[in-house]
């Protein structure tokens, strides 16, 4: 049976293209391995990337993925206690760190190239054999409560989260990677154990290795080092399928009152595309939230340039499961119905043929790959953004990305625009008490 998943799993990846310089291997035991060649510097980074997050969580784990990628850098077999684990990062001169997010959890350290076999032994001893100790798990509860904590002081944070807990509706905790206080303050080691058994796998995890290395070379560590790390013999997404999101069904408005909102903002959120299933309509957001957040487009024109607002800005998070759709705007506080008012215009706009020139479409591509070039630049910065895209996109829209933008066209724009920003959306404002009581929030912040 195990034989038999490897064998299709690698015959499906056998059209995997990456740029020059990149090169892919998928071990036996299906952990797949990207090398890239990068002599800039003469560093090495690893990240070992895994297809966890947020979005495999229901309200009894959320956050707990977040919670482990903290204890990752805790006691392991190899290393039993925290301060030994510190010891060695320091005698491998290396920098590290790791993120959580919506669909993919990630560790990468950076050293010289001269540490890439022991800093791959170091990786593999904190990915494969954990050990919770109880006082650690102690410790970091109030560090990542903390972090949540923060966030909460930003009331940026604080509407983001009531609003997405209105668009996601019972499937909420699957789009909110920071967790609940509860969930995070009574976590145990039991927990972690059954997150590592049910994603911590080969394959199920991305190996990146990058800098100045050669690849036969550094898929020859890898095979050595993380050979023998047993396949789970099932695919995790089949044994534990994330569940579809329930569409809005209509268009709803929030308002949220709060002495810590010195500045009002605006947000309006929608469910996106999902790349699995409309990878086109992924590719064509992008190409117009950069359209719309150029000096000239017609919703800066409207809202920046008059003095209405001074920020908005249109995003999406390209996602396997429902990108997010964001706008978000900062309006003048003494201008908030007026802005409102206009902000509500152009969005009836979005799909109008006239609302921004070829010109514009032209320069939002090159802006595109401009950025795109830009973060290439920096080699350690690469691991991130190929573990990125093979976890919600693809290794081969990794590559093609920059190809795919050229070859956006209106009608991909208005097929994006009608598919999923003409569709019910959760507004949401936060608002001072005291400036609320002038302008009466609720008499215009609607819906119609």
């Amino acid at each position: 049976m195990l034989i038999g998943t490897l064998l299709f799993s690698i015959s499906s990846f056998a059209q995997v293209r990456l740029p020059q310089g990149y090169y892919w291997k998928q071990l036996p035991n299906g952990l797949q391995v990207v090398v890239i060649e990068n002599n800039k510097v003469p560093l090495a980074t690893i990240e070992i990337a895994v297809k966890n997050g947020s979005y495999t969580e229901d309200s009894v784990y959320n956050g707990l993925s977040h919670m482990f990628e903290h204890m990752f850098f805790k006691a392991n077999r190899d290393y039993p206690t925290q301060a030994k684990f510190l010891k060695r990062t320091q005698e491998l001169g290396a920098i590290w760190n790791g993120t959580t997010y919506y669909e993919r959890v990630n560790y990468f350290f950076t050293f010289d190239t001269d540490s890439l076999f022991q800093g791959l032994k170091f990786l593999n001893a904190a990915i494969r054999f954990p050990i919770y100790r109880i006082e650690d798990m102690d410790k970091e509860r109030k560090v990542v409560d903390g972090e949540f904590q923060r966030a909460e002081s930003d009331p940026g944070f604080q509407l983001d989260f009531e609003v997405n807990k209105v668009l996601w509706g019972p499937y909420f905790t699957r789009k909110n990677p920071i967790g609940i206080h509860n969930i995070i303050n009574t976590a145990t080691p039991e927990k972690m154990m059954i997150i590592k058994n049910k994603f911590y796998f080969p394959n199920n995890s991305l190996l990146t290795i990058c800098g100045d290395v050669k690849h036969e070379e550094a898929f020859a560590m890898a095979e050595k080092i993380f050979g023998d790390w047993a396949s789970s013999g099932f695919d995790p997404f089949q044994k534990y399928p994330i569940p579809p999101f329930i569409p809005l069904a209509k268009t709803q408005m929030i308002i949220k009152e709060s002495t810590i909102a010195k500045t009002p903002y605006i947000e309006y959120c929608w469910q996106g595309p999902s790349f699995g299933t409309d990878s086109a309509s992924a590719v064509a957001a992008d190409v117009f939230s950069t359209i719309t957040s150029m000096n000239a487009s017609k919703l800066q024109q409207a809202l920046v340039n008059t003095g209405l607002a001074t920020y908005a800005n249109i995003s999406t998070t390209t996602c396997k499961y429902s990108s997010p759709i964001t706008l978000y705007v900062v309006p003048n506080p003494n201008k908030l119905k007026d802005c409102y008012t206009e902000l509500m215009k152009q969005l009836s706009m979005f799909g109008n043929a006239d609302y921004y020139t070829d010109d514009q479409l032209k320069d939002a591509k090159a802006i595109l790959l401009r950025n795109d070039e830009f973060n290439k630049e920096k080699p350690s910065s690469l691991p991130s953004q190929v573990s990125y895209a093979w976890c919600s996109e693809s290794l081969n829209y990794y590559t093609d990305n920059t190809d795919d933008y050229q070859k956006v066209s209106r009608t991909d724009i208005k097929k994006f625009i009608d598919d999923y920003v003409a569709k019910p959306f959760v507004g949401g404002l936060i608002i001072s008490p005291d400036l609320n009581k002038t302008v009466n929030a609720v008499s215009f912040f609607t819906v119609n």
